[in-house]
This record gives structure tokens, C-alpha cells and sequence, in this order.
């Protein structure tokens, strides 16, 4: 098992409009890129067991190999700036991704 803050060189979250949230991941290399995507093993079911959302609410994955990274989009469980919102720009919501171990 190697951790995915190990082999991902940017690992972020940022605001996708004020009802969804990004965040992208973007691995060391070419190699390692395509032995997570070929793995299968991020998928909307972990990333909304990591987020503890539904897997409806990972909205999409779009795998981009130029930049060896991978963008999600969550919906967001409080919309940007509403009452109960504690990160207005959606910069701290990558923390889940930090303990994702992977096979690979």
C-alpha cells in the first residue's frame, strides 16, 4: 500500500461555483498516473466513502493525462458562503485525500 500524498505531487480542493467543490490531484509522473487510473481504485464510491456523501454526489472524475491529474467535483454539502459554511472557498477540503492509501 503506498499513501496518495506519496505519490501525488498537488493534492487541493478549491470551489467549483457556489454548489460544488473540486479537487484535483496531480501525481509525480506518467507511470504513476496511469497505474492509479488503470487501478480503478479512485472512484466515486471511495471518494464518497471518504467524504461520507453519497456516490450520486461525486458529480464527475475526468482523468487528464497531459498534467498525469485527475479532477472530481462533489457537491457540496452547504452551498459556498450560506449559513453553517465553514470554508467560503472550498481551500481546506482536500484533508480526506490525505489518508487514501492505494495498491499501487
Amino acid at each position: 500500500m503506498r499513501r496518495l500524498i506519496d505519490i501525488a505531487r498537488v493534492i487541493r480542493s478549491k470551489n467549483s461555483g457556489p454548489f460544488e467543490l473540486t479537487l484535483d490531484i496531480l501525481f509525480n509522473d506518467a507511470a504513476t498516473f496511469a497505474a492509479v487510473r488503470e487501478s480503478g481504485e479512485i472512484n466515486a464510491e471511495r471518494i464518497a466513502q471518504l467524504y461520507a456523501m453519497a456516490s450520486h454526489d461525486v458529480l464527475g472524475m475526468v482523468w487528464f493525462s497531459p498534467a498525469n491529474a485527475v479532477k472530481i467535483v462533489l457537491k457540496r454539502k452547504v452551498p459556498s458562503g450560506a449559513r453553517g459554511d465553514s470554508d467560503v472557498y472550498g481551500a481546506q477540503q482536500h484533508g480526506p485525500l490525505l489518508s487514501m492509501q492505494l495498491a499501487v
